[in-house]
Parts: C-alpha cells; structure tokens; sequence
C-alpha cells in the first residue's frame, strides 16, 4: 500500500465542483480509512504546478490532485517525466481525465484507489511547452472558454454564464485562417466528413493544410465523436493526438454537428475532418491568440506547436 512507504501529498484545490466544495477534513478522513495520513494544502490556480513540483523535491512520491480537470492538469504538468504518481480526487464538474481512467467518483473510493498504489504510464499533450491532460483548442470553443469567465467574473454562476457565452459565441459566429501541419507517420489515420475531398487518412501529410474553419480540437489520444460515449477516450497510451476541425463549416453546420455528436455520428457532417498525428502545428497568423487548454482559457503564442509525449505521467489507477 501506497501508505506504507510513499509520502502522500494532497493539493485540494477549494473552488473545485460546485458550490458546496469538498472541505479539506472530509479528504483526510477519507484517506484514513483507506489506511494513509496524507499533507492537504489548499491551493487553486497558477500556483497548483508549483506547490506539485515542491512536493516532489520535499520527497513525496504520490501527488494528489483534488478537483477537476484543470486541477489534474496543473499538477500532472509538473510529474510529467518525473517518477511521482499522480493521484485524482474527481472533485469537479466534468471530471474527463478520471472518468477515463476508471477513477471512482466516490471520495471514499478514489482515495482507496491511491492508497492501493497500482500506477499507470499513460501519454499527456503538449502545447508550446505547456503540458495538457485533456486536450487544447482555438476558435469556438476557447472563445466560449474565455466569454464564459468574464461572464463569471461579473457575478453569474457557471451554467448560467455558460449558456450566455455559448449565444454570444453563436452571434458572432467566425471562422479562423490556420495553416495545418501534421508529420506523417506510421499507422497514420483519418476520417473525413462526406463532402470533402481527399484521401481518407492523409491527416494533411506532410505539406501544409491552409484551412478556414470555426475550430481546431487536439486531443491528448483519440476521442469518441458520438452516441452514448461522446467525449470519452478508449485508451490514453496510444501515443497519438486526434485533431479535430471543421473547413468552410457555416453556424449553421456547427449547430447540425453538435446534433450529431448527441444522436448520431459526427463523421457523417459534410465539412468535418479528423486524424491522428504524433505531432500537429497550427499557424493561425497572428501573434498570440486564445487557446482552451484543459478547459481553461489562456492566451498563447502563435504558432502553436502540438506533440504527443508517450506515457510520460504516471497515474494512480484502480
């Protein structure tokens, strides 16, 4: 057991979830009886990278992060390519990186998990240097990212700021100049939507791309694009990120795109492109831009420079 010979951190991040946020004595008594006294420190933010890498030089071999998925990815960021495991609390709304990983909602369980010690190689992504979990985007969806938080700040709660930024997003509907490079390499693949030409599985070769499309999606492995499953990812290992985007796509074919992704199958919509690369670069013209990066909204450098690092974060795993 993990209690027994390995130092546990835990980095309980208190804005996590909902309104009412998991108190930091709830999290202790739920490792003390999975049998471990762990180090709780309150932190939320910027700082979650730096208090996991100050962890890891004070000794602690087991890093847990409690709360959601940029929690996840703030302190996998600083493991990544270290030999200290990553634990999760699935403290958040959505929660993808624990739901991918098996990791129990329940917080008596997830910490059970922990304490077992059974660590998992799986891959991270890698935009400009900056290590993501989950995946990054530009275009639509980091722009509702980023009008939902400033909706946020002048007091709205989340869904409700979520729904206004997704009218305001809609309403000014736009589509991105990006220039689409992908090395390609062995086992490359590929799907198109129905009305675009090409050959199935190029994923842009190795030229050029030149495409105007509302956004760009690079997931951290490959993601299920519809039914029952949409949005969950059947392996993190596969050593691949999945690249999402949509040329020439009217708001209109967005709006039948998000349909599909619920009642039927995303590669169907005329005008949607997706492939499989071990690396993707994205020149969109301009000096920096806003990026969604595990779900939060950062401005970033152009151009943006994507890779896979193959299982380079260890991960406490049921």
């Amino acid at each position: 057991m993990a209690s027994y010979y390995q130092r546990i951190t835990v980095l309980l991040n208190p804005c996590a979830g909902k309104q009412n946020a998991t108190p930091a004595r709830q999290v202790a008594d739920a490792f003390r009886a999975a049998g471990a006294d762990v180090d709780i420190r309150l932190v939320e933010g910027p700082a979650i990278a730096r208090e996991a890498a100050d962890a890891v030089r004070r000794g602690s071999r087991v890093v847990v992060a409690a709360g959601g998925d940029g929690t996840v990815s703030g302190a996998a960021g600083a493991l990544a390519g270290t030999d200290a495991a990553l634990g999760v609390l699935p403290l958040g709304t959505l929660n993808h990186f624990a739901k991918d990983l098996g990791i129990p909602a329940d917080l008596g369980e997830a910490a059970r998990v922990i304490v077992a010690g059974r660590t998992r190689s799986v891959d991270v992504g890698e935009v400009n240097g900056r290590l993501f979990v989950n995946n990054a985007s530009i275009g639509m969806y980091a722009r509702l990212i980023a009008e939902r938080a400033a909706v946020q700040r002048i007091g709205h709660g989340k869904w409700l700021a979520h729904g206004l930024a997704t009218l305001r997003v809609f309403r000014e509907y736009r589509r991105l100049r990006v220039a689409v490079r992908s090395g390609k390499g062995e086992g490359e693949k590929g799907e198109r939507g129905k009305g675009e030409a090409g050959s199935k599985g190029d994923g842009g070769g190795k030229g050029i791309q030149i495409v105007r499309t509302p956004f760009v999606f690079v997931g951290n492995n490959e993601y299920q694009l519809s039914g029952l499953e949409l949005g969950g990812r059947e392996t993190l290992d596969s050593g691949r990120l999945h690249v999402c985007m949509a040329p020439g796509m009217s708001r209109g074919g967005v709006a039948r795109l998000i349909i599909a992704a619920v009642f039927g199958d995303v590669c169907t919509v005329e005008g949607f492109e997706s492939f499989t690369s071990a690396a993707v670069s994205l020149d969109a013209g301009v000096a920096r831009l806003v990026a969604s990066i595990d779900g939060e909204a950062v401005t970033i450098d152009n151009p943006l420079a994507c890779r896979i690092r193959p299982r380079a974060l260890r991960v406490l795993v049921p």
